[in-house]
């Protein structure tokens, strides 16, 4: 009997979460219709009080190494000395002269570092994420070093990626 069930091929837990890459309505009607598609989303990591920016894949399922090992309260009070970082969306898209940016949309991180604690609006970034998917630029309510550091990030990681942008994207980075 024990040899049997050593026999048995063990199921996989499933994770709960499946992103699908590809068109998702592409007419099939069946598993994965109406998904979205995040292969050309990147999530950028700012944190204006340490000078770093980064993107770092992990924060479309909320495990960025900003987050990691943080525990998210439901206010931000609850974070104490705390200091705002960014979670920013940024969008790709490809035109026949080649890729540019297409949409922003930048989310406030609260957190203390030592004390182990984080808040942000789950809202705000559901919200951020779809709006830059969709082409808008999300970044008036961001600092200006903030804005600038993702600026030269984006001009520095592909200038001309940055010069396809659209002017909305171009002024929404402005100073």
């Amino acid at each position: 009997m024990a040899n049997e069930e050593e026999q048995k091929p063990k199921k996989k837990p499933s994770t709960g979460f499946n992103i699908l890459s590809g068109d998702s309505t592409d007419g099939h009607g069946g598993y994965g219709v109406g998904t979205i598609n995040l292969d050309n989303v990147s999530p950028v990591i700012i944190d204006p009080t340490t000078d770093e920016i980064y993107v770092d894949v992990g924060a479309l399922h909320a495990r960025s190494a900003l987050e990691k090992r943080k525990k998210l309260v439901k206010t931000r009070e609850e974070v104490p000395d705390g200091h705002t970082a960014w979670i920013v969306w940024v969008t790709l898209q490809r035109s026949e002269e080649g890729p540019f940016y297409y949409g922003i949309g930048a989310c406030e991180f609260f957190l203390n570092a030592e004390a182990k604690r984080a808040w942000k609006s789950m809202p705000e970034h559901v919200n951020n994420m779809d709006k830059s998917m969709k082409g808008k630029v999300i970044v008036d309510h961001m600092d200006d070093k903030s804005k600038k550091m993702l600026r030269e990030y984006l001009i520095e990681f592909d200038k001309d990626v940055y010069e396809r942008s659209s002017d909305d994207v171009k002024l929404g980075l402005q100073d």
